[in-house]
Formats: C-alpha cells, structure tokens, sequence
C-alpha cells in the first residue's frame, strides 16, 4: 500500500503544478505587466513633462541659461500674488470642509445600521462625482444665477438677486469650495466607509461594553485609525485644489470677464503661454505651484503618519 501512494504522488504533484510552475505565478505575470503599463504613463505623462518644465523655467526663449529670472518675472508681476490669495483662500475652505464633513458623513453613515439606507446614502452621495469637472460647472451655471436657480430664493433673501453679483470675484473661494465638494466628496466618504469596515467589530463591541457612547467611539477609536487616510485625503484634494482652473475659466466666458481669466493660478500660466507666447513664465509658475505641493503635502505625510507601520 506504501508502494502505492509513492508511486502516485508524483502524478498528483504533476497534476496540480503542470511544468513545475510555482502557484500564482500567472498573476505575478500580471501584476508586473500592470506595473510596467503605470510607470510607464509615468514616465511619459509625469516625470519628462516635469523635466522639460524645469528647462523651460530655467531658460530664455532662445535656450539660453536664465537663472532665476522667469521667477523673478512672475512673481513681480501684478497679477501674481492675487491669483495666489484666491487659491489659498479656496484651498484653506475646501480642505477644512473637506476633512471636518467627509470624516462626519463617512462615520455617521457606517454607523446606520440599516443596510439599504446605508447603502443609498453611499450611491447619493457619489452620484455628484459621475460629472466631470466642466459639466458639474455649467450645472452651477444655472444654480447660481437667482432668475433660474432652485434656490434663487436663498440667493435672493442673501442680497443676490443677479448673476453678476453672485459671481463677484470676493464670493468665488466659497463657491469654488462648494462646486468642489459636492463633486469631489461623495467618492471620499465611499472610500472613508471602506477605511472605517477595517475596524475589527471586536473593538467596537468591546468600547460598548465599557460602557462608550457613539461619540466616544468616534472620536477615541474611529478617527484615531482614520488619520492616515485623512492625510491621504488632505493630500490628493491638495493636489487637485491647486490646480483650479476649469470652474473659473468657465465662469469668465459666462460672465463677459466680470470674473478674470487670470483668477487663479493655472489660469495667470495659461495667459504666460498662450497669451504672451511665453513659455518659460508659464514653466516657473508650474514649478511654483509644484513646489507649494510638495510642501504642505510633506506636512499631511509628516501629521499623518502616512508611512508609519502600525
């Protein structure tokens, strides 16, 4: 009988491994065909644009080395700094609205206990970000003009009663806040609901039987091990928020330039090179902006705790 199941192991051992290949071996061939697709898009749409905008900030338009001159340029130019306070007005609304109310949303609907209504809030919630960024803007086209809007009555109980004056350049950091969290923070809170699902049960139960409330539980147990996908959330949003650009653009075409087209950032680059055909300023401002992200992205990592192990 011994005889017997030495003689057949191998044939088992064949069958389950055809050409002595290791298990998963297939998906290791995938995964590495996945990786290799990504860093390539990497290369070809991150990292050598990067490059030549670092070439092009650092040099004339005839190629030659200008040092920090196209810095110089548009940092002493008028509209500079204006465009910078727009954008950091709209970034310090957006991502504290963002990190206080997707955090609250995501833990109050993993709190319901109701499947189907958990699940509808999930679907409502995220519905907004299927818009891409332009449709969502001439959506609030109409939202924001108080003749057509199904709130005019709040616009016109604020003292708004034009379009014109709803779009006045002193309302538009809100506004920007606004259109970018109804689109953006449906996702966040799908994503932040999946982050609070790898709370183990057992330490939920156990803070209950301690005799934690809900708000205690929140605040002691679920934001504590939500603090590296706040961070992440705080940086991706920053990324985004930085490059503001369409909801503007697409205001001044609405509003015959009541609102400028050098409101933001991107928008004073825009203008360097294809207004002025001046490239070179347009690539000093792309590193400007890159920098500034790079910044206030380490200190999410550092307050985050992004890369720590647990």
């Amino acid at each position: 009988m011994t005889a017997v199941d030495q003689s057949t192991r191998p044939a088992v051992v064949a069958r389950r491994r055809p050409g002595g290949a290791r298990p998963g071996g297939g998906r290791s061939a995938m995964s590495y065909g996945f990786v290799a697709l990504y860093a390539a898009l990497t290369v070809a749409f991150g990292i050598l644009p990067t490059l030549y905008a670092v070439y092009l900030a650092f040099t004339t338009g005839e190629g030659g080395f200008a040092g920090l001159d196209n810095f110089t340029k548009v940092i002493g130019d008028f509209r500079f700094l204006p465009a910078v306070g727009h954008v950091a007005f709209y970034l310090v609304i957006w991502l504290v609205s963002l990190v206080v109310l997707v955090t609250l949303l995501a833990i109050v609907v993993h709190t319901i206990r109701w499947r189907w209504l958990s699940s509808s809030l999930r679907l409502i919630f995220y519905l907004p970000g299927a818009l891409a960024g332009a449709s969502s803007v001439l959506l609030w086209l109409f939202v924001l003009d108080p003749t057509a809007s199904p709130v005019g009555g709040l616009l016109r109980f604020l003292g708004l009663d034009s379009f014109v004056q709803v779009i006045v350049p002193g309302n538009l950091p809100p506004i920007f806040a606004i259109i970018a969290f109804w689109t953006g923070a449906g996702g966040w809170i799908v994503i932040m609901y999946g982050a609070l699902n790898n709370i183990s049960p057992d330490v939920i139960e156990a803070a209950r039987i301690d005799g934690a409330g809900t708000v205690q539980i929140a605040w002691h147990i679920q934001l504590p091990l939500l603090r590296k996908w706040i961070s992440y959330m705080g940086i991706m949003s920053l990324a985004a928020g930085t490059q503001l650009f369409v909801e503007p653009q697409l205001l001044s075409q609405a509003s015959n330039a009541v609102v400028p087209n050098d409101y933001s950032l991107n928008q004073l680059a825009y203008q360097y090179a294809f207004q002025q055909n001046d490239f070179n300023g347009a690539a000093a401002i792309s590193l400007l902006l890159l920098v500034i992200a790079l910044v206030l992205s380490a200190f999410f990592v550092m307050r985050g705790g992004l890369f720590e192990t647990d």
